[in-house]
């Protein structure tokens, strides 16, 4: 049976959120099964739990938001992904303030601390959403276009291109195919960071956000060149952060997906509405489990290789 999965032992994480600036601290715990992931916000008087669900997404601009009435947490595509690319089912986050940190930009501080806390089995067979037909968004037209779709695969894959009319980022490939079942996320795409413009980066702090943000944790351009002193950490960094951050928005549906995923310049916004197209289309999807391991996708049994 491909089983659910959980952290072995609770781990922590400090830093600042990328729009706030404020400080928060992460504290991650192991869950029982069929807990799936849910947030805790420990600063509240009273506490209050903001299950991971497409549903819960009330605000996609820049980030993705989860929301429980008032409560609410930012910026969860990161961790998300980390927890997407490592096959962990089951866990309960108490965090301290409404973002979570940037950590470095991308999801490999995540995929640290949850390796070091180790990863369990659990007794309850893992569940699966399987797409059974095709589901597309599109939004814009002509050189506006964007698109992200799902479609029938026995496994897990992601196409992603992007297209920036920049120098830095004309360089660099914008296109990338990568699948799951490959045991490559932590190497491939887990170090990608976000990435932004000076210009944009400006307008943002003006209105309040990207207070947290820096050289240290995001690679940041001018009109030309990528200012970061030690340049990217892939050839094509660009296009692997777009897919890091579509497995975390994707992840958000509760379960993983057995699909392949592809998109032109999708982003939080149209990757949410993508699962809520596929949600209200109760044809186009089956919850399976893999009662025989050797049923399920390859490389799906061990999704936690060393680095």
């Amino acid at each position: 049976m491909l089983k659910q999965r959980t952290l072995k032992a609770m781990t922590r994480a400090m830093g600042v959120g990328l729009h706030s600036g404020q400080r928060v601290e992460l504290t991650l715990r192991p869950a029982p099964v069929n807990t799936g992931i849910v947030f805790r916000r420990v600063d509240l008087p009273q506490p209050v739990d903001i299950p991971v669900a497409a549903s819960s997404v009330t605000d996609t601009r820049l980030a993705s938001t989860l929301s429980k009435g008032d409560a609410r947490v930012l910026t969860v595509e990161h961790l998300m992904s980390a927890c997407a690319g490592l096959g962990l089912d089951n866990l309960v986050i108490d965090i301290t303030a409404e973002e979570v940190p940037i950590l470095d930009g991308s999801a490999a501080s995540f995929v640290y601390l949850l390796q070091s806390a180790g990863v369990v089995e659990q007794d309850a067979a893992r569940r699966f959403i399987r797409i059974t037909r095709p589901v597309e968004v599109r939004e814009g037209e002509g050189p506006s276009l964007k698109w992200a779709r799902l479609e029938p695969y026995h496994g897990y894959k992601l196409i992603f291109e992007i297209e920036f009319d920049h120098p830095a980022v004309g360089a660099t490939g914008q296109r990338m195919e990568f699948d799951l079942g490959s045991g490559r996320y932590a190497r491939e795409i887990a170090r990608a960071r976000t990435f932004g413009f000076t210009k944009d980066v400006e307008m943002m702090r003006a209105n309040g956000l990207a207070r947290g943000g820096g050289l240290d944790n995001a690679i940041v351009m001018d009109d030309y060149k990528v200012l970061n002193a030690d340049g990217l950490r892939y050839a094509d960094e660009f296009v692997k952060h777009k897919i890091l951050d579509a497995m975390g928005d994707l992840y958000i549906i509760g379960h993983p997906l057995l699909a392949t995923y592809s998109a032109f310049r999708s982003g939080h916004g149209l990757n949410n509405k993508l699962l809520r197209e596929l949600l209200s289309r109760p044809d186009a999807y089956e919850e399976v489990s893999f009662a025989d391991v050797r049923q399920a996708p390859a490389g799906f049994d061990n999704l936690m290789p060393p680095w």
